[in-house]
């Protein structure tokens, strides 16, 4: 989807974009391989530019990161999926008068890796700063906002997909674990019908001296983040369709 996107192009918006899908210009190539002008001089030549630096930046996060508008990020997750991470958050929810993180997990091509507060809780920050693109519901008002203030110093993944928007714009409304079911998605017996309050009080448990609470806990976060893959990339091809119909598709690369 990346390099079927204009709308990074300052001057080009979704009209200006649809426009040029409808006229057969689908990908970057297209556009720089027309002999057509679709746009006026200044302006065509102006896109040229961008569209050779945008070719050039393609590896480059940052570079669209720095053009695309958050609602948008989700046309780079084909291009740097290897480079994402799936990330949920558990807390301590104000129980007795706190709250801090209390678990936190990781997903990606290589595993779950969980984060516990009193074991590993520390090595979270030198693990999550080699991925490019993280992957959160509702991460961009509670997850990251609370690890930027246990963790005032890290560097987080520079593009931010959250799911709970992206999938809003899809029709899918609601929490996690509602979403999960529209899609056929179903949890372990051990774990389903558990929600946030549940997470809170297991934790409690476990500082109780309960150690199968923690294990609960842990199995309950890791459904979280393993589920939100299928959620993205379902999501992804979902929005993908619906801005290109199969009919303006014609000729786009494979898998592009």
């Amino acid at each position: 989807m990346l390099e079927h996107t204009f709308i990074h192009i300052p001057g080009i918006g979704p009209k200006t974009e649809q426009h040029l899908w409808t006229k057969g210009l689908l990908t970057w190539r297209d556009f720089l391989t027309t002999n057509e002008t679709h746009l006026s001089q200044p302006h065509n030549t102006f896109v040229r530019e961008n569209l050779e630096a945008s070719i050039e930046n393609r590896d480059n996060i940052h570079f669209f990161v720095d053009r695309l508008s958050p609602g948008d990020l989700w046309r780079t997750f084909y291009n740097f999926k290897h480079k994402a991470v799936y990330l949920d958050i558990e807390t301590s929810g104000f129980y007795q008068g706190i709250d801090e993180i209390t678990l936190i997990g990781i997903y990606d091509s290589q595993g779950v890796k969980t984060f516990v507060q009193g074991i590993n809780l520390d090595e979270f920050e030198l693990a999550i700063a080699p991925y490019e693109l993280v992957i959160t519901f509702n991460g961009s008002q509670f997850d990251l906002p609370f690890i930027r203030r246990q963790f005032p110093h890290i560097s987080l993944p520079p593009a931010h997909i959250d799911l709970r928007f992206f999938l809003k714009r899809l029709g899918y409304r609601g929490g996690l674990k509602a979403i999960e079911k529209s899609f056929g998605l179903s949890r372990d017996s051990a774990i389903d019908g558990m929600d946030g309050y549940d997470a809170v009080l297991m934790w409690d448990a476990y500082q109780s001296g309960d150690e199968s609470a923690l294990e609960r806990l842990i199995l309950y976060n890791t459904a979280d983040i393993v589920d939100l893959e299928p959620l993205m990339e379902r999501g992804y091809e979902e929005m993908k369709s619906q801005l290109l119909p199969s009919n303006k598709q014609r000729g786009a690369e494979k898998g592009v």
